[in-house]
């Protein structure tokens, strides 16, 4: 138990100590609603390897308009039974107002850790991304993005089906060649509070509410996002 009130603690210490939460001009915010859909299917090929795949769906301007779909496509390696490490692949396709459909290309490396205590389950992610846009069509599309993310996560196992959990995320930047007066600095937090429901042994459902807030930008974004998660593992 103790160690679940310090993994909680860890979590409230992220979202508090986010920079600039709470001194933005408000004036210069611009805030949408929208819905993120995504279907999750993973294939154990042993013990220790697994192939993921992810199909995500999303929409914006309060739900009445499709911001993008990406798939995901990778593997997966078990290290024990608490830490995991990832190599995936996102296509991204996103729709932005008034101009051709925007192509995009991520390569996502995540590792993580997971703590079980009595009902209490504690995880830690960090992921390091690099993106390409339009790379066959724009002058600009072998620019490389990258960014390093971090997440802390806590779930409660209400009963064998029912587990709520709450998360916080920090996303920092390492190097963009668009806006490199950003570079190394933490510009954008992830808040989320859900519940998963497990269907049966291979099934899960759960549905989530994610505040998304940037900061120490000059043009800022916040986002207010009911989201739905189909898993299934076989």
């Amino acid at each position: 138990m103790r160690y679940a009130v310090r993994c909680l603690t860890a979590i409230v210490f992220a979202v508090l100590l986010t920079p600039g939460l709470l001194a933005q001009d408000q004036a210069k915010v611009f805030r949408d609603a929208g819905m993120w859909n995504t279907l999750n299917v993973k294939k154990k090929l042993n013990k220790q390897w697994s192939v993921l795949l992810t199909q995500e769906l999303r929409l914006k301007e309060n739900y009445s308009e499709l911001n993008l779909t990406y798939t995901d496509v990778g593997v997966e390696y078990s290290i024990g039974s608490r830490i995991k490490t990832s190599v995936v692949y996102r296509s991204i396709q996103k729709y932005i107002y008034d101009k051709p459909l925007s192509f995009r290309n991520r390569l996502m490396w995540d590792i993580g850790y997971k703590r079980r205590w009595n009902r209490w389950t504690f995880q830690y992610r960090h992921r390091l991304q690099v993106e390409v846009k339009n790379y066959a069509t724009s002058k600009n599309g072998h620019m490389k993005e990258w960014f390093s993310r971090s997440k802390f996560s806590l779930k409660y196992e209400w009963n064998k089906r029912v587990s709520p959990y709450i998360s916080a995320e920090l996303r920092y930047q390492i190097n963009d060649p668009r806006s490199p007066e950003y570079n190394n600095g933490f510009h954008r937090s992830r808040y989320q509070l859900g519940v998963d429901y497990k269907v049966n042994s291979k099934q899960d459902f759960g549905i989530y509410y994610l505040f998304q807030h940037e900061f120490n930008l000059s043009n800022l974004m916040e986002l207010y996002i009911i989201g739905v998660e189909y898993s299934f593992d076989f």
